[in-house]
Parts: structure tokens; C-alpha cells; sequence
């Protein structure tokens, strides 16, 4: 998995720690696919939901297959009122 500083500053903004995203992994759900982001430079991503101690984290993660790496682009807690009951489908607007 690569880190990036950016990462690791928001990850401390916003009150999450890595072994919060690597200990969780039993339970990671794609919530998301996005073939070609910009976001993570044309490699594919996938928004992910995680749950840590009984709360959720979604975690937007790169996959480079050519070098043979994950890649943590954010990790956020999701908002209530913008997904569905479990955290795994956007709420309708």
C-alpha cells in the first residue's frame, strides 16, 4: 500500500489512522468503481466501505497492477444523510 503525505494529513484531519483502514480489511464491500479517475491518474479505483470498531469508513483506493501496489487516495467517515442505511449506496438527492 503507498501513502501518500497528502493521504496522511487528511487521514489526521479527519481523525482516522492507517491501521483503522489495514485492519479492517475482513470487511471491505466495493461500494463504487470508477474505471479512469483523475482523481487517482487514470488507474482504476474503487470507493470502499470499512468497518472499524462499528463505524464506517469509506477509503478510495488505486489499483496500479504494473507495479504492483494499492493506493490510498482518501479515507473519510461517510455522512448520514448522503448514503442509504449501511453505508453502501449514495442516498437519492
Amino acid at each position: 500500500m503507498l501513502w501518500t503525505d497528502h493521504v496522511n494529513m487528511r487521514l489526521r484531519q479527519r481523525d482516522i489512522i492507517r491501521r483503522m483502514v489495514t485492519e479492517s480489511v475482513d470487511s471491505y464491500r466495493i461500494v463504487e468503481y470508477y474505471p479512469q479517475s483523475q482523481v487517482s491518474r487514470s488507474l482504476p479505483s474503487y470507493l470502499i466501505y470499512a468497518g472499524h470498531n462499528g463505524k464506517a469508513i469509506h477509503i478510495l483506493i488505486a489499483i496500479d497492477t504494473e507495479g504492483d501496489t494499492v493506493r490510498v487516495i482518501p479515507a473519510y467517515r461517510p455522512e448520514p444523510s448522503e448514503w442509504e442505511a449501511g453505508f453502501l449506496r449514495r442516498g437519492k438527492p
